[in-house]
């Protein structure tokens, strides 16, 4: 008998056995009520890899009782979709094909548009999976005439039931019972990430070079750690995840969770990606701490410059430093909103003939004109006078507003004390 991989062996045959996504394949889930109804459309399957979505298609192809095809865009070609376009009507698939089309992203334009004519008059039902999000990765003539599913990553709870299954095969195959210590199955499910195909991969090499004495194989936590190796952490510098996370590590700095701030960091370590976390640490030092405490940007700037000179593993002390420093700080993201504000009039055309007063003072020599009108701050008390800065379209615009931080109150204070102090007494005496 030929080798099966027991990650293959265990795939489920019907939808009560899938593991997980009960949100689209529970009692009243959505694509559950479209499978048991059996007119299948056009579907796009996006999620993580080992998330079922080779095995609900199998499953869909069982119920509809249709010839199942299947290509990797990452090896297939033109030539391959015209080898099965040209089965259909044939007693091969006398009633058309469902076409498993796995990673479709990597099908250019061409590619995908050569399915169009075929999908469009039920010839070809496209069954498309893909690991990136399908409203970026797949063109939108292709998009529009499927209905989109997202899986999600499997808990490490939803992957223990598979995991006593394969266990089940496992002691059939070798003809002895398992015995696993305490930790040995849950580590399986929490180590592989959510991701069956890795766990079952893993638990395969695990028994199989495992002890066995006296019937029975004995599976120790120390072996299972070693086979797993590594946490199965879902990473892609390309993919959804990479973003995911470093969209986790922002929001973890801004929401002022120092925890949630390291663990982040922690997995940009692991897949060795010091550039992206930077970055990050870098932007929240001015966007979410800004002007609540303005030393923020200097201080990061430094233990940034501090982890790039001494590279990973020690990158770990300056980067962990700056995520705590940030996470911990007060908050403003006042600097932020009123460049956005600003930034938006400008790109609005709200902008203007800058004052005369404000313009370059060389013009005079030019002939121009002899005054300017300008009036220098420090030839007043308090270092101020009141003047119109912006263009006269946009003059009494308020871009910047301050924070409720001790800091911008304090600026504040002292702005209102100048103003009320000062700006009568200069309306006086030009008078």
């Amino acid at each position: 008998m030929p080798y099966r991989p027991l990650a293959d062996e265990i795939r489920p045959t019907s939808l009560d056995d899938v593991v997980g996504q009960r949100h689209i394949l529970g009692a009243n889930g959505l694509l559950r009520r479209i499978i048991e109804g059996g007119n299948v459309p056009n579907l796009i399957f996006y999620g993580p890899s080992g998330t079922g979505k080779t095995t609900i298609a199998n499953i869909i192809a069982t119920r509809t009782h249709r010839p199942l095809y299947r290509l990797n865009a990452t090896t297939a070609s033109i030539a391959d979709i015209k080898n099965i376009i040209a089965d259909i009507g044939t007693l091969l698939a006398p009633e058309g094909v469902l076409l498993y089309l796995d990673e479709i992203q990597y099908f250019n334009k061409k590619q995908q548009q050569s399915l169009l004519e075929f999908m469009e008059d039920g010839r070809i039902t496209l069954i498309a999976s893909t690991t990136e999000n399908p409203f970026f990765a797949v063109f939108g003539a292709v998009l529009s005439r499927a209905t989109v599913f997202e899986f999600k990553q499997i808990t490490a709870e939803d992957a223990l039931p598979a995991i006593d299954r394969g266990i089940a095969i496992m002691e059939e195959r070798l003809n002895a019972a398992v015995r696993c210590e305490d930790g040995v199955r849950e580590h399986l499910a929490w180590a592989c990430g959510g991701d069956i195909r890795k766990a079952m991969n893993a638990l395969e090499v695990l028994l199989t070079a495992s002890a066995r004495s006296n019937g029975e194989i004995h599976v120790t936590l120390e072996d299972t750690r070693a086979a797993v190796q590594r946490s199965a952490m879902r990473y892609d510098r390309d993919g959804d995840a990479h973003f995911d996370i470093a969209s986790a590590l922002m929001k973890s700095l801004r929401g002022s969770d120092p925890d949630a701030a390291l663990h982040y960091l922690a997995r940009f370590l692991e897949a060795g990606d010091l550039i992206t976390p930077i970055r990050r640490i870098l932007c929240s030092a001015s966007e979410d701490v800004g002007l609540a405490w303005p030393m923020a940007a200097p201080i990061i700037k430094s233990l940034v410059d501090n982890a790039l000179q001494l590279g990973l593993p020690e990158a770990q002390l300056p980067l962990a430093e700056a995520v705590i420093l940030l996470a911990t700080a007060p908050k403003s993201n006042t600097a932020c909103m009123a460049i956005s504000a600003a930034w938006a009039d400008v790109k609005a055309g709200k902008v203007g003939d800058i004052p005369r007063h404000l313009q370059n003072v060389h013009a005079d020599s030019a002939g121009l004109e002899r005054e300017q009108g300008y009036l220098y701050p420090h030839d007043f008390p308090g270092r101020w006078v009141e003047q119109q800065y912006l263009p006269d379209e946009l003059a009494g615009k308020h871009y910047y507003i301050y924070g409720e931080n001790k800091t911008e109150q304090a600026a504040k204070r002292y702005w209102d004390d100048i103003r009320s102090r000062y700006g009568q007494t200069h309306k006086e005496e030009e008078s």
